[in-house]
């Protein structure tokens, strides 16, 4: 008898042409996201549109930029939780990352180069900027997707106009041990749509409905992973799910990647739509704005149980 073949997630190709709405290309393409998207909470994509040298570049001036000195690197510091320069080393991994907020405006990534690197460094800033507005565009192709298939298009010129993005980059350092290491806790993310890119050091895990934990392996150039997050959740309620995901590292190369993490912008209420509430399906979550709740979220994850779900606790119903 034949092994059975390991659950993979599926992978979209987003490299059409002519992806554009009302084609018959974009339907097929829509109609995968959401098969996708609502039993898994996730899929790998493959997306052309930014060239693969400045994909590659990108991630050689992320190496670039956690080679700075710690002191240098500690000059990056931001108002939103998890934004600043962050550097966890407990044995026997370590782990950093700094948040970008909104690097599509290219002062924004002309303000964040300027404090690490004073006598300039245009190749950085230019990339990265680059990088950031293809996947930001990318983000918002596939939540369009999403909500055309939930019937909600009344309600996409809002949804795109109230939301913001952070680009975040990571370092994952070599374990000093040999066997695989976890770098932190099972958890969702708690923004809207995640969007990460990685150099050729694989790593990422995502839990599958029946429990299990698979590899995410990104063998190809042009590859993506996203992933639906608990503001997605608590918008439509509760009728997509955030998958708990992890990195586990081995091997000997470090692991660098870039999320790109939408959400909606300081202020605005998450609220879901009356067209999602009736008698099946009673309302899960009040209205909340996201920024208060990644401050009650910062405060609460280290006396969490696991598998808490922080959103429920902070404004569940």
């Amino acid at each position: 008898m034949s092994q059975e073949t390991p659950f993979q997630l599926p992978s979209i190709d987003f490299c059409k042409s002519d992806l554009k709405p009302g084609t018959s290309e974009w339907d097929l393409v829509k109609s995968q996201v959401w098969k996708a998207i609502s039993e898994h909470g996730c899929f790998k994509a493959l997306f052309d549109k930014i060239p693969l040298h400045v994909e590659k570049s990108c991630l050689g001036e992320v190496k670039e930029l956690f080679d700075l000195p710690l002191q240098t690197k500690r000059q990056h510091v931001s108002e939103i939780p998890f934004n600043s320069y962050f550097w966890k080393s407990p044995p026997p991994l370590q782990y950093e990352s700094f948040g970008i907020e909104d690097p599509s405006i290219f002062e924004n990534c002309n303000n964040f180069t300027n404090v690490l690197w004073p006598h300039g460094n245009p190749d950085f800033r230019k990339n990265i900027n680059y990088f950031s507005t293809k996947v930001s565009e990318f983000e918002k192709l596939i939540r369009r997707m999403i909500l055309e298939s939930m019937g909600l298009d009344n309600y996409l010129d809002e949804h795109m106009s109230s939301t913001t993005c952070v680009l975040r980059v990571m370092k994952y350092q070599v374990p000093q041990i040999t066997e695989p290491t976890y770098t932190s806790k099972p958890h969702t993310d708690k923004n809207l749509i995640t969007i990460l890119y990685q150099n050729q050091v694989d790593g990422l895990e995502v839990q599958t409905k029946h429990g299990e934990w698979i590899g995410v392996e990104l063998s190809h150039d042009h590859s993506f992973v996203i992933l639906i997050g608990e503001s997605f959740r608590a918008w439509t309620n509760g009728r997509l799910h955030p998958p708990y995901h992890r990195v586990r590292m081995s091997g000997s190369e470090a692991r660098y990647s870039a999320g790109l993490f939408s959400f909606f912008k300081a202020g605005y209420k998450t609220k879901t739509p009356e067209d999602l509430i009736d008698e099946d399906h009673p309302l899960l979550y009040k209205p909340f704005d996201y920024f208060e709740f990644l401050k009650f979220f910062s405060a609460w994850a280290p006396k969490a149980q696991p598998n808490q779900c922080a959103l429920k606790a902070y404004c569940g119903v």
